[in-house]
């Protein structure tokens, strides 16, 4: 039998509690998770690739169905070269559908052998970004909520002290 392999590609910058639900209800689907960092130097990451890498490994040391890697280059190349035909993301809102739904048709459009399956996100985590923890946290807000222990350690190292509620 096959192993069933997804991919869930993202930049984790960082990796949150939205993210982490995506994963374990993933892993309800697949045999197998692998985490792709996408290493995209035109985004101002707050991250290095190296540093997301080793924050998702630390969350998932003990899980052997969870990989980490990174990737440049074209997703569906990635997506094949990994043994993979599923893409797996996570939709918050409508607005997210939007955009989601054209990158999956180019992608199909480029490999028809790899299909995408969206996720909604569970109700807690539907309004939760990278992009919001780090505000939160660039202002002192407590995070503690949001990201997993590993993360919220770098973040106050990032940021300073209060990152705890």
């Amino acid at each position: 039998m096959n192993k069933q392999i997804a991919i869930y590609p993202g930049s984790f910058d960082p990796i949150t509690y939205g993210h982490l639900d995506i994963i374990e209800r993933g892993l309800g689907i697949f045999d197998e998770i692998i985490i792709a960092v996408a290493s995209n130097s035109e985004k101002n990451s707050l991250f290095t690739t190296a540093e997301r890498i080793r924050h998702i490994e630390e969350t998932f040391d003990d899980n052997p169905r969870v990989t980490v890697d990174t990737f440049d280059g074209l997703l569906v190349d990635y997506v094949i070269s990994r043994g993979a035909k599923v893409i797996l993301r996570g939709l918050r809102a409508v607005s997210d559908f939007e955009y989601e739904f054209q990158i999956a048709q180019m992608n199909h459009n480029l490999k028809r052998e790899v299909e995408t399956l969206f996720m909604m996100t569970s109700v807690p985590y539907g309004y939760l970004s990278s992009s919001i923890v780090k505000e939160v946290a660039g202002l002192k807000g407590s995070v503690e909520s949001l990201v997993p222990p590993v993360v919220r350690n770098a973040l106050a190292e990032k940021f300073g002290k209060t990152t705890k509620g």
